[in-house]
């Protein structure tokens, strides 16, 4: 088992060979989707604080800086820009909940913590949650595009091999420090609107906690993710008929024909969310990212694509 030198545990309950579930903040999380999804995930299952990496390994404090926060007291403590990891449990499985901001630097002994404490509970395999901005409408369905490397949870969940080749982020690295342990891998990616990537998407949350209840085979808590929906997609709206730029941009988007292409670039600030020093909830008292999101072009006929043209586009970042 790999040195967990930089894991701090809170406790070590018994686990029923759960699924890992990670999210990282920054490069892949467009919209906050990804962390929205499993922030979600972390308040509606009344998930449990298991353990924290210490951050001052993997984080490059000047990017991502911590914060002063003051007590009810009015005395200061430092609020460190941690990843934080929950347990919690659904009727057939349990889960082991990851979310914190992307590590700035040794990401293989990063990688290797979490491979760890999987190991540890004999974990029976891990999916990582991410987003990108595409050239995709607000008001149509979410596309989430599902890869793997197992091919039974290929053939079991319709799963895709990516073919993808070029930079790539945490989690992709991630899947792959699973994929050498034997423990097999899933990677979920959310579409979101570019015009819209400043405001978060509950819409592209809720679509990939819909995807991942249908890989743990249970339903996962879809509220208070669907209420926001509609206000969502109404402030989209409000914003777009205030610019006739858009609101052609949008109407182009939406009729583009099967063969055609449209690129459409914008420059986003991401959020971070992380846990406190010593304990990781709540969760609305984290340290945040100003980060800026990448933008890329996309191609609008297949998901896929638009995924490896934005990862493709971080290139030069």
């Amino acid at each position: 088992m790999a040195d967990l030198e930089h894991v701090r545990w809170i406790r070590r309950p018994e686990l029923r060979k759960p699924y890992v579930v990670a999210a990282f903040t920054g490069w892949n999380d467009a919209a906050d989707a990804a962390s929205t999804a499993v922030r979600h995930l972390v308040e509606t299952m009344d998930a449990t604080p298991l353990a924290e990496i210490d951050p001052e390994a993997f984080t490059n404090f000047e990017v991502i800086r911590p914060h002063v926060r003051l007590s009810d007291a009015g005395q200061r403590h430092i609020v460190w820009p941690t990843v934080s990891l929950w347990t919690a449990s659904t009727p057939e499985r349990d889960l082991i909940l990851v979310l914190g901001p992307e590590p700035s630097m040794q990401w293989k002994v990063f990688c290797n913590q979490l491979v760890g404490i999987a190991t540890a509970y004999k974990a029976a395999a891990i999916v990582t949650i991410g987003a990108l901005v595409a050239d995709v409408a607000h008001r149509r369905p979410t596309q989430i595009l599902s890869t793997g490397t197992d091919q039974t949870m290929i053939d079991r969940f319709d799963l895709r091999r990516s073919q993808y080749e070029g930079p790539t982020g945490i989690t992709s690295v991630l899947g792959d420090t699973f994929n050498r342990a034997d423990i097999p891998n899933v990677a979920l990616w959310a579409a979101t609107p570019t015009y819209a990537s400043q405001i978060t998407s509950p819409k592209a949350a809720l679509a990939l906690v819909e995807r991942l209840g249908e890989i743990l085979g249970t339903d996962l808590p879809s509220l208070p993710l669907s209420e926001l929906v509609e206000h969502y997609e109404e402030q989209i709206d409000e914003m777009i008929s205030q610019d006739e730029s858009l609101t052609r941009y949008l109407e182009r988007i939406e009729n583009l024909d099967d063969d055609e292409d449209f690129e459409y670039d914008e420059d986003d600030d991401e959020i971070d969310l992380s846990a406190e020093d010593d304990n990781p909830l709540p969760l609305d008292d984290r340290p945040r990212d100003d980060t800026p999101l990448p933008d890329g072009p996309v191609d609008s006929d297949a998901l896929m694509e638009e995924v490896e043209r934005f990862l493709r586009s971080q290139s030069d970042d």
